[in-house]
């Protein structure tokens, strides 16, 4: 039997009423989409970062920095403060930040850097605040890359990282995020790479996260800038082109320039090279950036860079002895990344790995440091003098 139609226009009046009630009182709808912040819930209308200017939901509630360092030395100029570019590659780990902290702030060396990769899925609060605290702690800068989004939530995900990392306690006033890893790699990038997808997520990346903390410093994901076009992989030129082409003027929407110099050939070539396939490849993509697109000046963070070793669970003789690959590291440093003023930041692949990737480690399976470790360690370092955070506010009630 269907409805008598003075039933549906009391029912319809009752919803109107309730929604005028709702706004007035600026309540957020009991029926929106959950996210879940520092173990609370937040009811909110939509995750869209064009809801966020509207103020219609509850914003999670932020430890805020209230006060920071205002004596930076003498400053690099494309980063603004007096700078140590020694730093590592390392993953969420406590030990990790303490071995980090020995290498790159050691022999007079402080504030150096931490890439640290962070799952866009990945909301522990209490772990990362806790790694975020060491970090504060052991005066280390990190460089968060966001990795693993998935193609169906990935608006939902793009804007909840971006609460979810704001959220956290950084050491320094720049925040910096690299979006995601080699995307010219069909392995980093749901199996196939491709050039549009990834520029219109870089876009939506940087909007999203700048609407939300204007500190946030705004990296790409590093190329592969050795790889040619073919199965598997996209040339980085072409790659860049069709980025542009998929949205135009990208690449000036970012602050800094992440990328990933590999020594090559078989991640055993010269400290000192030149060209796309060397230590030096970022000069290769700057020359790209400008030639093709007309941006200029973007400061440089080497997020991955090494030469592989021979030791690991398994003895590969075609790789270099941990003692040559110590001397190379120091080589390149003193003399191409320290002396260049466009690197802000060098953090070598990585801190401990397992196989077969061990061979790029830093510390061996018992966590016992290679040479190159302690050849880096005893380095002469600068003291890094960043705007770091005096002082916080407390945190509010949610």
């Amino acid at each position: 039997m269907k409805p008598h139609k003075h039933y549906l226009v009391v029912f319809f009046l009752g919803i109107s009423i309730i929604g005028i009630y709702l706004a007035i009182q600026n309540i957020p709808p009991v029926f929106g989409k959950k996210v879940i912040i520092s173990k609370n819930t937040i009811s909110i209308k939509s995750l869209s970062g064009n809801d966020l200017e509207k103020h219609s939901f509850k914003k999670p509630c932020f430890e805020s920095p209230v006060s920071f360092n205002s004596n930076l030395g003498e400053i690099q100029k494309n980063i603004g403060y007096q700078n140590n570019k020694f730093g590592l590659y390392i993953y969420a780990e406590t030990d990790f930040v303490e071995y980090a902290g020995d290498m790159v702030n050691s022999n007079g060396g402080d504030w150096g850097y931490v890439l640290i990769p962070i799952n866009v899925k990945d909301y522990d609060f209490d772990k990362w605040n806790k790694i975020f605290n060491l970090l504060n702690t052991k005066h280390l800068i990190p460089i968060i890359q966001l990795w693993d989004l998935s193609k169906k939530e990935q608006e939902e995900q793009i804007n909840q990282s971006a609460y979810f990392l704001n959220s956290l306690p950084w050491p320094i006033k720049n925040r910096y995020i690299s979006v995601y890893n080699e995307v010219n790699d069909d392995k980093f990038w749901r199996g196939k790479a491709d050039p549009t997808s990834y520029a219109e997520i870089l876009l939506a990346t940087i909007e999203s996260f700048k609407k939300i903390n204007p500190d946030f410093f705004m990296l790409n994901g590093a190329f592969n800038a050795s790889a040619r076009s073919g199965p598997r992989y996209i040339d980085e030129e072409e790659f860049l082109i069709k980025m542009n082409m998929a949205v135009p003027g990208i690449f000036e929407r970012l602050d800094g320039w992440a990328s990933h110099p590999y020594p090559h050939p078989n991640f055993s070539g010269s400290a000192t090279g030149w060209g796309r396939d060397s230590v030096r490849a970022y000069e290769w993509e700057l020359g790209l950036l400008e030639s093709h697109f007309g941006v200029k000046n973007l400061p440089v963070f080497i997020t991955e860079t090494g030469w592989a070793h021979s030791d690991g669970e398994t003895y590969i003789p075609e790789f270099l002895p941990n003692e040559t690959v110590a001397k190379l590291y120091k080589e390149a440093f003193l003399k191409v990344w320290l002396v260049d003023p466009k690197v802000v930041a060098v953090t070598p692949f990585t801190i401990k790995y397992p196989a077969p990737d061990d061979h790029f480690s830093f510390l061996d399976s018992e966590e016992r440091p290679y040479i190159q470790f302690k050849t880096i360690q005893g380095m002469e370092k600068i003291q890094g003098m960043p705007p770091f955070v005096l002082e916080r506010t407390k945190q509010c009630p949610i």
